[in-house]
């Protein structure tokens, strides 16, 4: 199983900065938690022991925050001096982890993926990176993902003008250190879906599965403002 899982939590916060001006979005307020909280106590329920957090822009507010340690979860700070984007924020943070697989998840957005049930189709199906899918009404403001036989990724299609239905990144991954080490370098910036995932197509076996749990990105105000009441139901404390 699983038990270190790293959270990018570096990003500008661009879009919601009319709402959360003086914070880094894995601080944004939903119901007066910060939304870190929440994800850190849904991967404590799965038995996650310690996240290495990917930090960048106003890093030292979520450290002074949370210190070393939240809830029995060890917590370990990976800081970017310069933007590496995620591929390579996640390039640095996987080196401070323990396991030889690890969970990846955004800072500002919510997937709830079982992830014992992630974890075992990774392994039965002998995958080497694996991401979990969302099905959802209009994909595209976040790009589109076809896939195969055996639940193999064929393609990344671009974010669209036109709405329409299709299966998502969830933004959680299942990496593994050494392979991810190796195919990366750590030198210049890198975008972990468009320079990665995108170009390792035919050389890794990159598969997809879908979960249809409760999803949310906060990185747009309306989607923040509808957290603030979705999460009173939130079932991870």
């Amino acid at each position: 199983m699983i038990t270190t899982a790293i959270i990018l939590a570096g990003g500008f916060g661009t879009r919601l900065q009319s709402v959360v001006t003086d914070l880094p979005k894995p601080l944004a307020p939903v119901n007066g938690l910060p939304f870190l909280d929440y994800q850190f106590n849904y991967l404590k329920h799965y038995g996650i022991k310690t996240v290495v957090l990917s930090t960048g822009h106003l890093a030292d507010k979520i450290k002074s925050h949370y210190g070393d340690s939240f809830n029995g979860l060890e917590l370990i700070y990976s800081h970017e001096e310069t933007p590496m984007g995620t591929g390579g924020g996640i390039r640095m943070a996987i080196e401070k982890c323990y396991d030889e697989i690890v969970l990846v998840l955004n800072g500002d957005s919510f997937f709830d993926v079982n992830i014992e049930n992630f974890v075992n189709l990774h392994l039965e199906q002998r995958s080497q990176i694996s991401l979990a899918l969302r099905k959802v009404e209009d994909a595209s403001r976040f790009g589109k993902i076809e896939l195969g036989n055996q639940n193999q990724i064929v393609s990344f299609k671009e974010k669209s003008s036109m709405s329409q239905p299709g299966l998502i990144n969830g933004g959680v991954y299942i990496l593994d250190k050494n392979l991810y080490l190796r195919n990366t370098n750590g030198v210049s910036p890198f975008s972990i879906e468009k320079d990665f995932f995108a170009l390792q197509l035919e050389s890794l076996v990159i598969k997809g599965f879908e979960f249809n749990g409760y999803f949310i990105d906060i990185g747009m105000p309306e989607d923040y403002t509808r957290a603030q009441h979705e999460f009173k139901e939130f079932k991870y404390r």
